[in-house]
């Protein structure tokens, strides 16, 4: 079983990219007993090693990434009000009108917006940009908003963190859920040696993994990730990509790896004989840490298994509680697999 407490405190962290520490102190403070050796590299990975029953045929590296999307302060108004921003991938809609938490005291504010009754004509209807838009946390002028902000402050929505009824909603699913797998996989007996990453800044480009997996060195690894599910009303067939309910995503392809044939098949046949739900993705779409890490010295065997999330990289975003179970079973099996090849 999932452990919720312990995924509504990661996915409640402040973790911008490049301002991760907040939840690499959560996860240090897990898994300081369950490794056999943690290091933390110059950019803020942390990579875990721990001893297994066997040695494996081939060293394999399974990857999860602390940050989430969010915003950074760039400037201070003579009004008070912030100029930022965006840090990751964020549609425009998701940031209009949002309540957000600002610097590491996490001061409440709220993205400005327009009252509709002084909108203009050509205004209506449209979702204006962030760099049009400031963040308002009720200071007075410039002078008292520095008492509490400065440039560089990052920036997080503000959340709810709701698991009932089967569903889990929260801000940083994308990848606390994958972090949160990584520490239950260290919390059980290992068959083989395995080496676990908490990768920094994948969001702006998957920055931490290129390091961490030179350093590494694996034959083989496996990325743990939230990827979108678009079964919502106005998306039709493939356009759905997967669908929240149906099980953990193994992908074949994606914009930023064509993954190991033999791997994806091999999850694919290990869901089938284990009888655990698993579907795949029906757009080439999106991209996580494999892009770095296939790439990484001589080249290395990737696979990325991943829970099905609606409203990606949103203020809230919806999982079912069945496709984590799925995704956990799966990897498990996968790894130990791969490491018997």
């Amino acid at each position: 079983m999932m452990d919720m407490k312990l995924l509504q405190k990661l996915c409640s962290a402040g973790g911008i990219s490049g301002d991760e520490k907040q939840v690499r102190d959560i996860i240090l403070g897990e898994i300081t007993p369950l490794a056999d050796k943690i290091t933390v590299d110059g950019l803020g990975n942390i990579i875990a090693f721990k001893k297994g029953k066997k040695r494996p045929a081939r060293k394999l590296m399974l990857s999860a990434h602390m940050d989430e999307v969010g915003f950074i302060v760039t400037d201070i108004l003579p009004d008070g009000m912030l100029k930022f921003a965006c840090v990751g991938g964020i549609n425009d809609s998701a940031v209009f009108a949002k309540q957000v938490f600002v610097g590491r005291d996490k001061l409440p504010g709220v993205v400005c917006c327009k009252p509709v009754h002084l909108l203009k004509a050509d205004e209506k209807g449209k979702c204006p940009s962030p760099d049009s838009l400031t963040i308002d946390i009720g200071a007075e002028n410039r002078e008292q908003a520095m008492k509490y902000v400065m440039p560089g402050d990052s920036v997080i929505f503000d959340s709810i963190f709701e698991a009932a009824d089967g569903r889990i909603i929260s801000k940083a699913i994308d990848d606390r859920f994958g972090c949160l797998a990584l520490i239950m996989l260290l919390r059980w007996e290992l068959p083989y040696d395995m080496h676990f990453v908490f990768c920094v800044q994948e969001e702006v480009g998957l920055r931490g993994s290129a390091a961490a997996a030179y350093t590494v060195d694996p034959d083989s690894a496996i990325v743990i990730e939230a990827t979108t599910a678009a079964d919502v009303p106005g998306s039709e067939n493939e356009m759905k990509v997967c669908c929240a309910g149906k099980g953990a995503v193994v992908s074949f392809m994606d914009r930023a790896t064509i993954y190991d044939r033999e791997y994806y098949r091999l999850a694919m046949d290990i869901a089938k004989e284990k009888n655990i739900p698993a579907q795949t993705k029906t757009m080439i779409a999106g991209g996580n840490d494999a892009g770095s890490i296939h790439k990484a010295n001589g080249g290395v065997r990737t696979i990325a298994v991943s829970v099905p999330c609606r409203y990606l990289h949103a203020n809230a975003s919806l999982i079912m509680q069945s496709d984590a179970e799925a995704v956990l079973e799966l990897v498990k099996e996968l790894a130990a697999a791969i490491c018997e090849k």
